[in-house]
């Protein structure tokens, strides 16, 4: 079939109905610096030439395995076992497609009700979706659905929460009237006080996330108690740290939500991965994305089927929940592989090994002249170091010198917060790595 190109009339006549007067301002939201202009980079090269260039270009990324990473801020570097990759490359799992005859996707079902099983046990919930995009749209989701169920306007979010959650939550509330209410953190946790002072039968939640961005374990019992009846608890949690921390149904949460990445997915340059969802038998039939349910056939034998399937595809438009169209089958296969190779006893080791090596790294690095921990709260394989210098300029040098990603500079979400160093550590980091991070630390040491 021959390809015939827009013509330059018809590019003015579809800006013109977009609304835009040119190009450049239909992409303006893509900041300058990274708009790509030479659009004519492979004109004229042969297929060898082309992929030539795209590899010199493919080069200038760096992935976490080539340093020693200590970057957080919601994805980890936390250790894949290879059994993983070898078992999600069999071919009974080679497509993500949607198990809708169940008489020939029986393992995938099974897969999958596996997967919401083990994600209710470590959250403590009743029920668990298929997955969702990430813990960014999966955080999302709950508020929506919080607001569904309650028919209320206004939810409570703490300050604490990922920026980047926020911004997406942002996004999905956009044009809503919803009225979103900032609580304020004290010591870099939340402020319990402004909950028992603002929440009312107007509420519609309260968001927290546990450890919170920082990586500080809040006390999410006591924020339940200063929470009034009829207003949701929605918890978002890294769970990786479920392996030790208590699981947020046991302190009264009724949405619990998360990224699956710290569960055997690598980074991967940002993604992508998974989020989990789960919630208390209340708002079951209100949850986005599909739930699979374990039955018995005619014959008495097992089944696994698509219990619930909420979204406008399969129910009416005005009853869908969701416009959530697929979940993310080959990264909630990762987790129930980890997740299985783990254990209960293995998962908690690796909890603690994270624990033990976070806490090691912030009290060598605070003995430092110059440097500081930030806050005097308990945390999990996260903290804030405060620094003598821009934490940016410092992370670039040290990269530079070490192949040490030494961490993530608070400016990217603050820009006023120049020395502020975020920094994370897995069970991958040996006392070798962290040492040597010390060390180059030692180098911007106040005399």
């Amino acid at each position: 079939m021959t390809f015939i190109p827009i013509s330059d009339n018809d590019r003015k006549e579809m800006l013109k109905d977009i609304g835009v007067a040119s190009i450049d301002e239909l992409f303006e939201v893509i900041p300058e610096k990274i708009r790509l202009k030479d659009f004519n980079s492979f004109e004229g090269c042969n297929e060898n030439n082309i992929i030539r260039k795209a590899k010199k270009i493919s080069i200038k990324n760096r992935e976490a395995a080539e340093s020693i990473c200590f970057a957080g801020a919601g994805y980890y570097d936390h250790f894949v076992p290879a059994a993983i990759d070898s078992l999600v490359s069999r071919g009974e799992f080679s497509t993500a497609y949607t198990p809708y005859q169940p008489e020939v996707s029986q393992g995938t079902l099974q897969a999958i009700f596996e997967y919401q099983s083990m994600i209710c046990e470590l959250t403590g919930m009743e029920v668990a979706n298929a997955s969702m995009y990430d813990g960014a749209t999966a955080l999302a989701e709950a508020i929506l659905l919080s607001l569904r169920s309650t028919r209320k306007q206004k939810i409570l979010i703490s300050s604490t929460v990922n920026p980047v959650y926020r911004q997406v939550i942002n996004s999905y509330l956009s044009g809503q009237s919803i009225e979103i209410i900032d609580i304020p953190e004290e010591n870099g946790c939340i402020n319990i006080r402004f909950i028992e002072e603002n929440a009312n039968s107007e509420t519609a939640c309260i968001v927290v996330q546990i450890p919170n961005f920082y990586g500080i374990v809040e006390n999410g019992l006591d924020i339940r108690k200063a929470i009034p009846d009829k207003v949701d608890y929605i918890v978002c949690a890294d769970p990786n740290s479920l392996g030790i921390l208590e699981a947020p149904g046991k302190y009264g949460a009724d949405i619990v939500v998360g990224d699956c990445q710290t569960l055997g997915i690598p980074l991967s340059f940002g993604g992508p991965s998974n989020g989990y969802f789960a919630v208390n038998s209340k708002h079951m039939r209100k949850m986005p994305g599909r739930v699979v349910g374990k039955t018995v056939d005619l014959d008495g034998k097992t089944g696994y089927v698509l219990t619930l399937q909420a979204r406008e595809q399969h129910i009416r438009r005005e009853k869908a929940t969701s416009n959530i169209c697929s979940n993310q089958q080959l990264a909630a296969l990762r987790n129930l592989i980890y997740l299985s190779l783990a254990g209960r006893k293995g998962l908690k080791e690796i909890s603690y090994s994270c624990m033990e090596n976070s806490h090691y790294l912030a009290e060598k690095i605070s003995s430092i002249n110059g440097f500081s921990l930030r806050y005097d709260a308990p945390f999990y394989k996260e903290f804030i170091i405060e620094c003598p210098v821009d934490a940016s300029k410092l992370i670039m040098n040290i990269f530079d010198k070490y192949m040490i990603i030494a961490g993530i500079p608070l400016s990217r979400f603050n820009k006023e917060d120049r020395k502020g160093l975020l920094i994370a550590v897995t069970e991958k980091r040996s006392k070798q790595d962290m040492n040597l991070l010390v060390d180059a630390l030692k180098e911007w040491e106040e005399k």
